[in-house]
């Protein structure tokens, strides 16, 4: 499988996000990324997943958010959360309203 340009990546995620307004960075063998995805699903919330090594290079992602330096990462509706404590905190906000509602 070959790996796609930033800007074909950067296109894609665009896409996505129109399509989803979750979206989750990931890897194998990651304990974190499996509660975030477990996180949503029991909140019947769809989302996407970009796993590094599959869908983009570890190079490429840190191209796109050079801040970042672990996964999970997520962004919903546009807004970099971060990783599974940040979604928790998130989701616990008084002024949040979960998305499926």
């Amino acid at each position: 499988m070959s790996m796609v340009t930033l800007k074909t990546l950067q296109t894609s995620t665009r896409v996505r996000m129109q399509m989803s307004n979750i979206i989750i960075y990931t890897k194998e063998n990651c304990p974190f990324c499996v509660k975030a995805k477990e996180f949503f699903s029991q909140k019947n919330e769809l989302y996407t997943e970009m796993k590094l090594g599959e869908d983009l290079t570890r190079e490429d992602f840190m191209s796109i958010f050079p801040e970042v330096r672990t996964v999970p990462f997520i962004i919903i509706n546009g807004e970099k959360v971060g990783g599974y404590d940040r979604l928790v905190e998130y989701y616990s906000r008084p002024d949040q309203q979960f998305l499926a509602e």
